[in-house]
This record gives C-alpha cells, structure tokens and sequence, in this order.
C-alpha cells in the first residue's frame, strides 16, 4: 500500500524501474523509516531483480551481525577510518545512531548517476533529511510497519538489544513515524509480504521515470 502527496503531471512510456529516461537525469531515491522495518530486507530482494540501479552501500562502525557480507550489505570500518573519512569530506551525508556510525559515501553515489543509474540510498529518518536539503529532487520514500507491534516484534526478533537498547529504538521509532509525512511517499511492509512492498516501490519509481518535467538532481 502506499499514499502520496498531491502528484505531478505524468504521463505513459516508461518501462519501468530499470526503463529508460532523459539521458543525463538518473533518479536519486532515498529510502528511509524507522529502525527494523525492514530497509535491508527490501533492498535484499530488489538486488535480487537484476535492474539497472545501483544501491548505495552504506560505510559502518559497528559490528557486523551474521548473515552480513562486508562490500554488499555494508561497509565495515573501524572508527578511526571513518572519522579519517569525514575529515575528508567523502561522505554525501553521515550520523552517529546508537553509538555506531553510518555514512553514504559521496563518490560511490556521483560515479552511479554519471553511469546514468538511479541510485537507491537507504538512510534513517535524519539522514534523509540532510540529503534531501542537499538534493531536493531526490525521490523521498519512507518504510512503515502497519503496526508499531510489528516493528517490536523484528527488534526483539534481532536478538541484538538489551532491553534498554530497544526501548530506546522504539521511542525513537514512534517519534520517526511522526516524520512520515514529509515524504514524497509511504509505503508499509506487513509482516510476512515483503514482495509487496518491493513491487509498491518499483511502481513508484516507474512513476516517477514518467514525471514531466524529469527530476534533476545535482550533488
């Protein structure tokens, strides 16, 4: 399901996520929402389509979970290489959440879009912002869980927090869904149907690709 601000004109021909569009004016897609609602999920399958995107690889300091592959899933660097990073400016936005950093790397991001691929950032509710304040064409979509129970249901599931960790993440959920509404688009992941949101973000895409004018961004 999904729910959108009041739309621009469109107008049919795409041909889909990976169809064609304007040369020189790639897509910028931020997808953001709360802690556990299934971000790396939904990227995961859309890897798995093999469309012409290219899905930004977030750099991290914290510890890398099982299942995790270093390169795919994330970036794994110890602190001291990643302030190195922010000292060189590198990063097109970065955080410090939970007391781990995160941060997309800048170039990875220009070199996609010169390629003429849209680019798919996975960012928290903050880090959206900063880079829609940067790039304010970007393609704002925010993840939401159809319940909050849903959304602590996958924290505890993680195994991962004390019980004041997860508190802490569900407060800040609560307060993040609250944010929502400044997106370009919502779309909800029920538990269990994870198809349906990936093809509810491709559909938007394929909607955007058709936006007249195009969108333009520029970093």
């Amino acid at each position: 399901m999904t729910a959108s601000q009041p739309g621009s004109e469109r107008q049919p021909g795409s041909e889909g996520l990976g169809g064609e569009q304007a040369p020189g004016h790639p897509l910028l897609i931020i997808l953001s929402g709360p802690s556990g609602v299934g971000k790396d999920a939904v990227l995961s399958r859309m890897r798995l389509l093999d469309r012409p995107f290219h899905l930004t690889v977030t750099i991290t300091t914290r510890p890398k979970r099982p299942m995790e592959t270093d390169g795919i899933d994330y970036i794994f660097m110890s602190k001291k290489q990643f302030l190195l990073m922010v000292l060189k400016d590198e990063f097109l936005e970065h955080a410090e959440v939970y007391g781990n950093h995160y941060g997309v790397p800048k170039q990875q991001v220009r070199d996609a879009m010169a390629a003429g691929l849209d680019v798919i950032i996975k960012a928290d509710v903050q880090g959206a912002q900063t880079i829609r304040a940067l790039a304010p064409e970007a393609v704002a979509i925010f993840l939401a869980p159809t319940e909050m129970s849903e959304l602590e249901d996958r924290l505890t599931a993680r195994l991962t927090e004390t019980p004041g960790a997860l508190a802490l993440r569900l407060q800040t959920a609560s307060r993040e869904m609250e944010e929502s509404q400044k997106f370009d688009y919502v779309v909800y992941n029920p538990e269990g149907r994870l198809d349906e949101a990936v093809v509810a973000i491709e559909l938007l895409v394929q909607l955007e690709k058709d936006r007249v004018p195009p969108r333009r961004v520029a970093l």
